[in-house]
């Protein structure tokens, strides 16, 4: 009686929809790392840790004294912008039903300023970042 049971569970749970989430299309537009010893510079990062227009880039690029702002084409990508007080840090990204997921993975010894990394990703199909709408600028 419970074989015929496990075989109908296992039926059903086959039938549900399963949302797999997949990492973003990193492009090489932007691939920028660097630091700034201005720790009051940090404040200049966007809230939400996207930037999706030329104005919102080349005013972050001026406040972190990135000398060579590549152009982005924000229509098609997006940039993503992680600051750390430690020495190393990475990104850990994925995208779910059009909500991509940032995190900031890193080291604990806190070092005088802060380290950046900024990376352009595809923006088809993002609608929201961790949760939150994208910004409007």
């Amino acid at each position: 009686m419970t074989r015929p049971f496990a075989f109908a569970a296992l039926a059903v749970v086959m039938l549900i929809p399963v949302s797999f989430a997949e990492e973003p299309k990193v492009t090489k537009t932007v691939d920028l790392s660097s630091s700034v010893d201005d720790l009051t510079r940090l404040r200049e990062a966007p809230d939400n840790g996207v930037i999706v227009s030329q104005k919102a880039w080349d005013k972050l690029a001026a406040a972190w004294g990135i000398k060579e702002v590549p152009k982005v084409d924000f229509t098609k990508e997006m940039l993503i912008v992680g600051a750390h007080r430690g020495s190393e840090f990475k990104f850990l990204m994925e995208v779910k039903t059009g909500d991509l997921k940032v995190e900031l993975v890193g080291d604990k010894d806190l070092k005088p300023g802060f380290r950046y990394k900024i990376v352009s990703i595809k923006r088809d199909g993002i609608k929201t970042v961790n949760g939150k709408e994208l910004p409007k600028e």
